[in-house]
């Protein structure tokens, strides 16, 4: 008998904080999940349509100079700290913790990353999503979601589906979700068919699966799910920040 095509394969792939790519220079620590830049792996370039997952810090005063960007979906989420960015659109924005930036390269784009501040270092993720159409009008949107993430739970950060709360990316098959969990708190993950569970801050157990330590997540550590079905995260002792991409 032929194989079923209805049945998927399920995968859980715990990558460690110290696995990531690491670039290390005066003003900027980034940690890449995936390739990037002089980092390159080929069996490591993203997970369904998210490409980039860069966990960056850099240091006051500094920042990433006027470089360009072509047809991509790029999603910048501040930890802590404030980020300066301006654009070859007109477009400038100071990013702070709670506030989703969002911005389409298209047909060509050019901007610059700066830390805000002179003195304190600013902490952010920058997620690249491959988009649903290329060559569209560079775009830029920016929405303050700090009022939805007290309530807890899982807020939808960026959105190809229509979420209201959500800055809109140009990709109809992914969402980010994000979420402040306090000590102890449990959500459950979105099932899709790829799913990029990131703790950039805290702790927390991915439960649901025959994990046993492997789903114990420390800061910076990350989980790649495919076809992996409904699984709940619980914050740990300390609590945890939490991003979630789920695509196709």
């Amino acid at each position: 008998m032929g194989s079923d095509p209805t049945i998927s394969t399920t995968n859980i792939d715990v990558r460690r904080a110290d696995q990531r790519f690491t670039t290390r220079i005066g003003w900027l620590d980034s940690k890449h999940s995936f390739s990037f830049g002089r980092h390159h792996d080929p069996t490591n370039t993203g997970h369904g349509l998210l490409l980039v997952n860069n966990d960056d810090i850099v240091r006051g005063g500094a920042g990433f100079d006027t470089h360009p960007h072509r047809d991509m979906e790029i999603v910048t989420w501040v930890l802590s700290g404030e980020l300066e960015h301006r654009d070859s659109e007109g477009n400038h924005g100071v990013l702070y913790p709670g506030l989703a930036q969002r911005m389409s390269a298209g047909r060509g784009i050019l901007h610059s990353e700066k830390n805000h501040s002179d003195t304190t270092d600013v902490h952010f993720v920058q997620m690249w999503v491959r988009p649903d159409t290329t060559g569209i009008d560079p775009g830029y949107e920016q929405r303050d979601i700090n009022d939805a993430l007290v309530d807890g739970g899982l807020v939808p950060i960026a959105s190809g589906k229509g979420h209201r709360t959500a800055v809109s990316i140009h990709q109809r098959d992914a969402v980010l979700w994000g979420g402040r969990l306090a000590a102890g708190e449990t959500v459950t993950v979105p099932d899709d068919h790829h799913v990029h569970v990131f703790v950039p801050v805290g702790s927390a157990d991915l439960v649901g699966a025959d994990l046993d330590d492997a789903g114990r997540l420390g800061t910076g550590d990350a989980v790649r799910l495919t076809d992996a079905g409904s699984l709940d995260l619980t914050a740990g002792d300390s609590g945890a920040e939490v991003l979630i991409w789920a695509t196709a």
